[in-house]
C-alpha cells in the first residue's frame, strides 16, 4: 500500500486509515472522517457493509448519522466530509440532504460515482443544496488501495 503525501489533509489522512482498517475487515475500502466548522473531528468510519448487513452502511452514510448523532441535528451545515472514493448516488443524496458545506474526496470513481460521474446527483434540479466539491485529494494512495482489494479478491 502506499503511504499519503506529507501533505495530505489530516481529514483524509483518517479517512483512508479507516479505509484500510475497513479492508482488512473484508469491507470495500472506502473511509470516511467528519469535521465541525471549527475543524475539529466528528467521527472516522469505514464500510461497514459486510458487518451490518446493511446495503446502506457507506462510510459516508455512517458518518452523517454519527455526525447527527452526536450533534443532535439532522442538518451538518458547516461541516466538511472527507471520503477516500467518490460518494454514490446514495450518498451524494444524502450528503446534499445533510447540508455539507465541503466534500473531499480521492479516487474518483467512472462506474459507481454520483459526483463527477453518472448522475451528477449536485446538478440536478431537484437538488436542494451543492457542497463545495473538491476531488483528487489524495487519490493515488486511495486507488491503490482499492485495486489491491479487488486484486486479493479475484
Amino acid at each position: 500500500m502506499t503511504n499519503p503525501p506529507p501533505s495530505m489533509p489530516e481529514g483524509m489522512t483518517l479517512a483512508l486509515d479507516q479505509a484500510k482498517a475497513a479492508a482488512e475487515r473484508g469491507e470495500v475500502p472506502v473511509g470516511a472522517a467528519l469535521f465541525d466548522e471549527n475543524g475539529i473531528l466528528i467521527t472516522a468510519v469505514g464500510n461497514r457493509v459486510e458487518q451490518e448487513r446493511d446495503p446502506t452502511a457507506h462510510a459516508e452514510m455512517l458518518a452523517l448519522r454519527a455526525g447527527a448523532a452526536r450533534l443532535g441535528l439532522k442538518r451538518l451545515a458547516g461541516c466538511d466530509l472527507y471520503v477516500t472514493l467518490e460518494p454514490c448516488p446514495m450518498c451524494a443524496a444524502a450528503i446534499s440532504l445533510a447540508r455539507i458545506r465541503r466534500l473531499y474526496f480521492a479516487a474518483y470513481d467512472p462506474k459507481g460515482g454520483g459526483v463527477e460521474h453518472g448522475p451528477h446527483i449536485f446538478d440536478q434540479p431537484t437538488c436542494h443544496h451543492r457542497p463545495e466539491v473538491y476531488g483528487g485529494i489524495g487519490e493515488r494512495a486511495a486507488a491503490a488501495l482499492l485495486r489491491k482489494f479487488f486484486r486479493d479478491r479475484r
